[in-house]
């Protein structure tokens, strides 16, 4: 009976442990399984909200070219290439930014073979193309060598889904085939800023078209930042990055450095362009919407004295400033290429706005909305004075014939024309 007894002990034990295993088995089957879907899924999601950047547009003349140039998982392949390829591209990519694919054949053909070269940036060549509907764009290649441009290409088309604006860069297709990734533009006929700015075989920008090329640019970065839902930091804001249209109406591009406010906005590397970069963000590695406004600020005093940071506009300024007093005395700086011919008051409220926008305390630099309020004011009285001096122009022109038996009023044809011409200018 102990035997029997003991045996019957030792069945049951052996039942139990076995079954305690098949138990632990199935839950670590379950766990993995589990797991495998939320990785999936996970996986999709991540992609979908990544920050993207694409580097710079051309120096020459279609895009802007950023000195430095958003994250993806990666899988190998054949050729080492990364994995996100062909997931992105499907579904995060089309699904999510509702950006239009081409295909490599397309592009090969509307760029003549990519012989069509119109400008070199840190992303890679950019080529004038004609697509099969006729309409004339830009396509910038992503050189096949950069690590770093693939995250900027992702983020740019991921960004750039969502973002539509008249002040930001239209970005129609892209291309992720043969290796190859490619962003296609509409084309910006009249090239960057910087190209105006700074190459002697162009004539230069008269005053009142760099306040409204500083207008539309800060309407495009108020638009980033306060109507972007969630938000977006430029990140790289430039000179070079900022092309005109026809009408020479100016638009922000290259978004390959920029995030969203709410993901982390601490950076393990500073990433931007020398001479833009706002101290606080050096110092810290933390980006806000004020480092876009500090940016901004290069820019304005860019248009005003036709500098670069590289050839030392910030020292320029800061001596400057400190023979200026409140909003007057800023003169000095002008670029010489206006030949005086420049509003003095307009001037010296748009360096004021300036130099509060590259105040080393962030909280002390004004917002975007505030900052286009000015430069809308700006513009404004600048029309108002015009305005003025046209009717104060005809009323000098006018004869009175005391002993007719009514007053003729004779205004010369080329005045008039002179008055519609200088009112089309400003609309420009």
């Amino acid at each position: 009976m102990k035997d029997e007894s003991a045996g019957l002990i030792i069945g049951i034990s052996i039942g139990v442990v076995i079954g305690v295993l098949l138990a632990i088995s199935g839950f670590f089957c379950f766990r993995y399984h589990r797991k495998r879907s939320q990785i999936g899924n996970s996986s999709s999601r991540r992609a979908a909200t990544i920050p993207i950047r694409a580097n710079g547009i051309d120096s020459c003349s279609i895009l802007s070219d950023s000195t430095i140039g958003p994250d993806s998982p990666v899988k190998s392949g054949r050729n080492g290439s990364s994995f996100w390829l062909d997931g992105f591209r499907k579904s995060n990519v089309i699904s999510a930014s509702g950006i239009p694919e081409y295909s490599y054949k397309d592009l090969q053909k509307a760029t003549y073979n990519f012989t069509t070269l119109i400008g070199q940036g840190a992303f890679g060549p950019v080529y004038k193309a004609q697509m099969s509907t006729g309409e004339i764009v830009a396509v910038k290649v992503l050189a096949t060598d950069s690590k770093q441009g693939e995250k900027e290409f992702q983020t740019e088309v991921m960004l750039l889904g969502r973002l539509h604006h008249r002040n930001l860069v239209n970005l129609i297709g892209f291309c992720a085939e043969k290796g190859q990734h490619m962003l296609i533009y509409v084309y910006m006929s009249k090239g960057s800023l910087a190209s105006h700015l700074y190459n002697e075989d162009r004539e230069p920008l008269s005053w009142d078209l760099r306040v409204h090329i500083a207008l539309d640019v800060a309407r495009g970065m108020e638009y980033l930042h306060d109507g972007a839902v969630p938000s977006v930091i430029h990140r790289d804001i430039k000179s070079n990055n900022i092309l005109l249209d026809q009408s020479m109406r100016a638009r922000v591009a290259d978004f390959g450095l920029s995030r969203e406010e709410m993901v982390n906005s601490h950076a393990a590397n500073v990433r931007g362009t020398f001479g833009y970069l706002d101290p606080e963000y050096i110092s810290t590695r933390t980006f806000t919407k004020k480092s876009d406004v500090y940016s901004f600020g290069v820019l304005l005093f860019e248009l005003i004295a036709g500098r670069t940071p590289q050839q030392g506009l910030m020292e320029y300024v800061e001596l400057a400033a400190m023979n200026t007093e409140g909003k007057v005395g800023w003169e000095e700086i002008v670029d010489s290429r206006l030949d005086g011919k420049f509003d003095v008051e307009g001037l010296n409220e748009m360096a004021a706005l300036g130099y509060k926008c590259i105040n080393r305390i962030p909280k002390k630099r004004p917002s975007m909305r505030d900052i286009v309020q000015i430069l809308s004011r700006i513009l404004k009285l600048r029309h108002d004075k015009r305005h003025h001096k046209s009717l104060s122009a005809m009323t000098d022109e006018v004869t009175i014939d005391v002993d007719g038996p009514e007053t003729n009023s004779h205004v010369p044809d080329h005045r008039r024309e002179e008055s519609v011409e200088s009112t089309i200018d400003y609309e420009v």
